[in-house]
């Protein structure tokens, strides 16, 4: 078989897999989103440089946690658990510098305290009064002093 024909095979071979994967985060999005309660979360995954370490993904409700799926990951489960009980909510921030270029438009910088230390998310406003209220809706008995 001449040359030029491999390169063909080897091209459509690329493509499928290309279309395959494509297709496979299509499936995994709408089977997460399928119960509800998802939203555009990014995680800071290295704060070692200025507006550096910004991961996209989904976040999800799921009773008493938080889930954090990457949005260009195959893995049906999540890659980051928060518990409601040791999240606490710090205070806010706009993007600033490279910072507006890795997330998503229009989401402001939230800090928070979790029981492993500080950890920053990306949210938009409006699923920042949601992540606000879910964190407030602790069950009766929980301590509230934090």
């Amino acid at each position: 078989m001449p040359w030029w024909q491999w390169l063909i095979d080897i091209a459509g071979v690329l493509l499928l897999l290309v279309l395959s994967y494509g297709l496979a985060l299509v499936i995994r999005r709408r089977a997460l989103s399928r119960h509800g309660g998802t939203f555009e979360l990014s995680f800071r995954v290295r704060s070692d440089r200025a507006g550096r370490g910004w991961v996209l993904g989904l976040g999800r409700y799921s009773g008493q946690t938080l889930e954090w799926f990457r949005v260009f990951s195959v893995a049906p489960g999540p890659r980051q658990i928060w518990a409601r009980e040791t999240l606490s909510y710090d205070g806010r921030r706009e993007a600033l510098g490279a910072e507006q270029m890795s997330l998503y438009p229009d989401h402001v910088v939230i800090h928070c305290q979790t029981a492993s230390g500080e950890i920053e998310l990306a949210m938009s406003e409006a699923s920042l009064t949601g992540f606000q209220s879910w964190l407030e809706a602790r069950p009766p008995g929980t301590d509230w002093s934090r």
